[in-house]
């Protein structure tokens, strides 16, 4: 999707991202809080890269910059949905209905259609 299209009012986009559940780790609520604030850390640190904010020495080209921030944003994403597996097995959270609210939301704020 080019960010430079502009959309008409009666369009809809969008996206549909699929991350798996992680084998092997045994991620508790506090543990997978930690690891979005880490890796919430090493999105801004991609974008401090890009503009050269907080004290970044190292200034990387648009590119390569944008490559990393999307890295990292996946990353973020990743840890989230982890967090999504643990509130449903461990604390027995429906999710689905909680989406279903978040996107009612949204559509009540006049955010998306």
């Amino acid at each position: 999707m080019n960010p430079k299209n502009k959309l008409g009012e009666d369009q809809h986009v969008s996206k549909t991202v699929t991350l798996p559940r992680l084998n092997r780790l045994s991620p508790s609520l506090e543990s997978t809080a930690l690891k979005i604030m880490e890796e919430s850390g090493e999105l801004a640190q991609a974008i401090g890269k890009l503009r050269g904010l907080s004290g970044e020495r190292q200034r990387l080209e648009e590119e390569e910059a944008m490559q990393m921030v999307a890295r990292e944003l996946v990353d973020v994403a990743q840890t989230a949905v982890t967090m999504m597996f643990v509130l449903e097995e461990q604390y027995g959270i429906d999710l689905e209905a909680i989406l279903k609210e978040h996107i009612t939301k949204l559509r009540d704020k006049g955010y998306c259609d």
